[in-house]
């Protein structure tokens, strides 16, 4: 899935009012601000240096619209779906190895069909994914014994139905989370589009943000931190 052009003008229209409150260099608010590293260059290092991001950053200096720069430079690339951290994909989930004994569960639209991946209709699909996710961690990663995630769709009820009520209890607010789609990801629908009344109250509030104290408050849903036993997930779903 790609993603519409308005969504890079939101993290442009962020950064810029971040350079003006820090004040830092618009580059460095672009890169340590929004989640155009990731997309551009695909991993989770932030250099600086990188080939992709410096021919990036080349480009604000020679370019007259940011905007327009920003987006042909997006399709230029490969769209890139998973973090390469990704072990193994089952629909919409997949997950990440985070530590000797811990997955990370990631989420994407991967669903096809006419209704929303979080609707009564596809729920069955969702519940069998993870089923099939667990059990594939349960029988090449014995040592698994933790699984984690953190993302703002833990605050929608429709995907908290999808796991153990001991695992969404753990939900706490994942600070500095401004360069991942943990937090960005609200503000996209299943199709890439932007979600209009997100994005206006996320415009409102940056607005009338006057310091870099309480940038997080200017989106409307916080991305949340949650984690439980393998053993639970296990339980859950047989």
């Amino acid at each position: 899935m790609s993603y519409a052009k308005e969504f890079f003008d939101l993290q442009l229209k962020f950064a810029g009012r971040v350079s003006e409150l820090g004040p830092i260099a618009l580059p460095v608010a672009l890169l340590d601000f929004t989640n155009l590293y990731v997309r551009f260059v695909g991993d989770r290092k932030f250099d600086s240096n990188s080939p992709v991001w410096t021919a990036y950053v080349a480009g604000l200096g020679r370019e007259t619209d940011l905007r327009d720069w920003t987006y042909r430079f997006y399709r230029h690339l490969p769209h890139r779906v998973q973090p390469a951290t990704v072990v193994a994909t089952f629909g919409c989930f997949s997950y990440a190895i985070e530590d000797s004994d811990r997955i990370r569960l990631h989420f994407h639209n991967a669903d096809e069909e006419r209704y929303a991946p979080l609707s009564e209709e596809r729920l069955a699909s969702r519940l069998s994914e993870l089923t099939s996710l667990i059990n594939h961690v349960r029988s090449q990663h014995r040592e698994v014994r933790r699984v984690a995630g953190v993302s703002w769709l833990y605050n929608l009820p429709a995907y908290r139905r999808l796991f153990p009520e001991c695992y969404v209890a753990t939900a706490t607010v994942a600070e500095n989370r401004f360069r991942n789609m943990p937090l960005w990801g609200q503000f996209l629908n299943r199709h890439g589009h932007i979600r209009k009344d997100a994005v206006a109250l996320f415009t409102r509030r940056l607005t009338d943000q006057t310091s870099m104290n309480e940038l997080a408050q200017c989106f409307p849903l916080q991305p949340l931190s949650v984690a439980a036993s393998i053993e639970a997930f296990h339980q859950f779903y047989a």
